[in-house]
């Protein structure tokens, strides 16, 4: 008679973990991405977040928190509520996929925002997106793919500036249109770049005054000469 082998393979739960008095409350987890977001600021409903409307001490074993517990040390006894606070302030686990696909996302992120913000103090055009990583790699820069990027950025920011000379400071640009583009073009402007300075010409031509960040920069060139057939003049200001 042929021997039965039982195994106990432990099923994979996406789990949101906080540890409080002595105590664990675990919720699980539907929507991962979701969850993360809920932990980021977003306003998110956890009813499309949790799986069930149940708070336990051990998830796996299916062991519920007593509702005092939950009183005593997270302040409600709703489940829901309850469900907020220990993905808002707990850890959320993730599987090494989930970490891998979140660690790109954000650290593409982070990429494009030094990228767009940020140029070099003697040329002041944009940073190679290459240079940039290159700098991180240089620099053994960690992004923490849970964690909201505006925490991450300016400690990033700081450890990058010894490998890699870059300035935030924005540019200033002189546009001046001709009359016969002044109309439209000062419109277009003025919706995506915000002047700070304008000054209508008595021949209809336009002096227009923006500050821009130096990822812009080719946008605004493209733009304008795009718009203006190339008559436009464009200067930075010192």
């Amino acid at each position: 008679m042929q021997q039965q082998i039982y195994t106990h393979e432990k099923i994979h739960l996406n789990l949101a973990r906080l540890k409080k008095g002595g105590k664990n409350f675990e919720i699980i987890i539907d929507d991962v991405d979701k969850a993360l977001e809920l932990k980021n600021g977003a306003d998110m409903d956890t009813r499309d977040i949790i799986n069930g409307d149940l708070v336990f001490n051990d998830a796996h074993k299916a062991t519920k928190a007593a509702e005092h517990d939950m009183k005593e040390f997270l302040g409600t006894e709703n489940h829901f509520e309850a469900a907020k606070l220990i993905i808002q302030k707990g850890e959320i686990q993730l599987t090494g996929e989930q970490r891998k696909r979140l660690l790109e996302v954000k650290t593409q992120k982070i990429l494009n925002y030094i990228q767009r913000n940020a140029c070099d103090p003697k040329t002041k055009h944009p940073l190679p997106l290459q240079r940039i990583e290159l700098a991180m790699k240089e620099a053994s820069v960690h992004v923490d793919p849970a964690d909201k990027i505006d925490f991450q950025i300016e400690k990033i920011i700081s450890k990058l500036q010894p490998v890699l000379a870059m300035s935030f400071e924005k540019i200033k640009m002189r546009i001046i249109i001709p009359t016969q583009y002044a109309g439209h073009t000062y419109s277009v402007v003025k919706g995506k770049f915000k002047p700070y300075a304008e000054n209508w010409r008595a021949d209809g031509s336009v002096q227009v005054d923006v500050e821009i960040v130096a990822g812009d920069r080719d946008d605004l060139f493209s733009l304008l000469n795009k718009l203006t057939n190339g008559e436009v003049n464009i200067e930075e200001l010192k």
